[in-house]
């Protein structure tokens, strides 16, 4: 009177499942330095948490009599888990079963498992191999037909953006809609050399241009991290992917409705780091560590770059002020003196754009001399670009407050924070402002006397020296024009006491009514 028989049938069919597409196919996914996909799974989740979801979901052929008589499981894996013991959704590509295309899968397990996600607002984690679900040629001629392309349940991956983290690693050749999973995140990150993004592979780029290419060549991380901007992050192992994973998620609550975590702070909040003081030279055209000053500034150890090897003229991170959770905006003088370019601006709208959905409030240290310019400049149209940051900014409502450390130039100078609210703000004694640098505004102004000067660069350093105690931020600030000029030590104190009343903010509005695109 047992059901025994059907539970330990189950058991086999599971013990099928996990044999994936078999020890062969495995092998050569190992050899290419790529983990089976349930041992990615164990390694992203806390010890013992995964709980899968489909199990035993796959394509079976049975005998005459009824018999199993072969099973191919479905090439990909989705549960429940928990990271640092909040829950999440998993899901994961095996690319041992048809390289993780859409001939491979059973039912719609990618959809079932977003919704899932989306109903019970956890994160989603993707682990993206292959075309991650996506076409092959092999479905036209399996179904002796074709069909007009529809990506199913993609309105439920455009509505997870706005309500949910989602994170996602490329962890081997992802083409298709697999990349485009890996692209629709928050977060997202590539294994240096084992993983590579493309629209499409190296056999259709021959196809449509006669070239050959290598994945690498056409999409590896150097490509899309130092580059396009495809992907945030590159690492050199998938355990430092996941790693990497794990601690994004850290910053950030399960959903909209909930206030970011706040952690026991283990630093000084009325740290004053006399480095300060002196790091920002007296020379302007001289640069400094920006990451230096975060770290002097932000609880030790608590900031996570994101983005660091594309858009450089812009520090973009997340991290704690007294275990509150914040997101940062540095410009970084190294790299076009921190003028902003067309990558920095993409760069920037993405950040601003998630502190704004998961109420992270921003901080902002400011050495902006403007928007990048010259001829390259205007070619990657770094004004529109640029415009559409000054809008993410302007249309954030996060708590927002910024430090002016030395530049504040011109039109991208003014979207270090929305003018019109009454956000924080605080200069540095090295701080500078105004429509131009006076540099090059002397030459746009004075065009006219100085080409008619007898001698022009001693009447443009005649006029400089005039200008130049102008740049004073004392002058500025006796009329109101910045709020206030502090000594640079007493930064983390005044973020410290910000960030408290901007984060209880936060949890009022997380407790409150959210008109934030969430389905009532």
């Amino acid at each position: 009177m047992s059901w025994k028989p059907e539970l330990e049938e189950i058991e086999r069919r599971r013990e099928l499942a996990r044999q994936m597409g078999g020890p062969e196919r495995v092998a050569r996914h190992v050899a290419a330095g790529r983990l089976p996909v349930r041992e990615r799974i164990a390694r992203l989740l806390d010890p013992g948490s995964f709980r899968e979801v489909g199990s035993i979901a796959s394509k079976v052929e049975y005998d005459q009599d009824g018999r199993l008589e072969s099973l191919t499981p479905s090439n990909f894996v989705t549960g429940r888990g928990r990271i640092e013991g909040r829950p999440v959704v998993v899901g994961a590509d095996d690319f041992s079963v048809r390289g993780g295309a859409a001939d491979g899968s059973v039912g719609n397990k990618v959809g079932w498992s977003e919704r899932m996600a989306r109903e019970l607002r956890v994160p989603v984690v993707r682990l993206v191999d292959g075309t991650g679900g996506g076409g092959s040629v092999r479905t036209t001629a399996e179904i002796k037909r074709s069909y007009v392309p529809a990506i199913v349940d993609w309105e439920v991956s455009v509505a997870l953006l706005s309500e949910v983290p989602v994170v996602a690693a490329a962890l081997g050749p992802v083409a298709g809609i697999g990349a485009a999973r890996v692209a629709a995140s928050h977060f997202s990150v590539m294994v240096r050399e084992t993983s590579q993004l493309f629209v499409a592979g190296p056999p259709v780029v021959y196809r449509a241009f006669g070239r050959q290419v290598s994945k690498e060549e056409l999409g590896g991380s150097a490509i899309h991290a130092r580059g396009s901007g495809a992907v945030d992050n590159e690492v050199d192992s998938e355990d430092e992917a996941f790693a990497q994973m794990r601690r994004f998620l850290s910053y950030l609550p399960s959903s909209v409705l909930e206030p970011p975590p706040r952690t026991a702070p283990d630093d000084d909040p009325e740290r004053r780091e006399e480095e300060l003081l002196s790091i920002v030279p007296r020379d302007r055209r001289r640069v400094y560590d920006a990451r230096r000053v975060l770290e002097l500034i932000l609880d030790r150890g608590s900031i996570f770059e994101m983005g660091r090897l594309c858009g450089r003229p812009l520090i973009t991170a997340l991290a704690r002020v007294d275990g509150v959770p914040v997101g940062v905006m540095a410009h970084d003088p190294r790299f076009l003196a921190g003028a902003i370019d067309a990558e920095a601006a993409e760069k920037m709208t993405r950040f601003v754009d998630l502190c704004d959905t998961f109420r992270l409030p921003v901080v902002t240290f400011v050495d902006n001399p403007g928007f990048a310019v010259g001829i390259e400049a205007e070619k990657r149209g770094t004004i529109r670009r640029g415009v559409r940051a000054l809008c993410a900014v302007y249309q954030a409502t996060t708590p927002w407050c910024s430090f002016i450390v030395r530049k504040a130039f011109g039109v991208a100078g003014a979207g270090h924070s929305n003018h019109m609210r009454s956000s924080p703000r605080w200069s540095w004694p090295s701080g500078e402002w105004g429509s131009l640098p006076i540099e090059g505004g002397v030459e746009a102004a004075y065009r006219r006397e100085l080409e008619a000067a007898p001698d022009p660069d001693a009447l443009r350093r005649e006029l400089e020296e005039q200008l130049e105690s102008l740049r004073d931020p004392i002058l500025t600030a006796e009329s109101f024009g910045v709020e206030e000029i502090i000594d640079p030590r007493e930064t983390r104190p005044l973020l410290v006491d910000w960030a408290h009343r901007a984060y209880e903010i936060v949890c009022h509005e997380a407790r409150g009514p959210r008109a934030r695109g969430m389905r009532p």
